[in-house]
Order: C-alpha cells, then sequence, then structure tokens
C-alpha cells in the first residue's frame, strides 16, 4: 500500500471504532476534554478525516470511548 492507502485504512479504523462505541465526535470531543486532553471538534474532525494523527492519539480515543480491544 502507499502512503493515502495508509490513511485511508488508519481513517477507516478509527472511525469503525468510534461507530462500534457509538460515538459521535462531538462526545468524543466531550469525553477526551475530560481525560484533560486538549481537542475541538475541528481538530478531530481533521485529524480523523485527512487519516493523519499519531498512535498516541488512537490510544488516547480509544480510552476515551472505553474501548478494551482494538482489531486491525
Amino acid at each position: 500500500m502507499n502512503d493515502e492507502e495508509w490513511k485511508v485504512y488508519a481513517k477507516n479504523l478509527l472511525k469503525a471504532e468510534l461507530t462500534r462505541h457509538g460515538v459521535s465526535y462531538e462526545t468524543l470531543v466531550d469525553k477526551l476534554n475530560a481525560m484533560g486532553i486538549d481537542e475541538t471538534y475541528h481538530s478531530v474532525n481533521n485529524k480523523i478525516n485527512r487519516g493523519t494523527f499519531n498512535f498516541v492519539f488512537v490510544l488516547q480515543c480509544l480510552k476515551a470511548v472505553g474501548a478494551n480491544d482494538f482489531r486491525l
């Protein structure tokens, strides 16, 4: 896969986890902020839809939604 395909893959994996847990971007932002992670709707929307986020952001999102596992 090329870089663009990896970005799409990463974006789709994270979106699937949010959907699986019934969490919208707005709710994710609230949960991240409650954890002390300063994000806005705009920043989360941009990161996820571009597929340009680091693994720390993925872990923060998974923790925020209460995910106990992650499927690749």
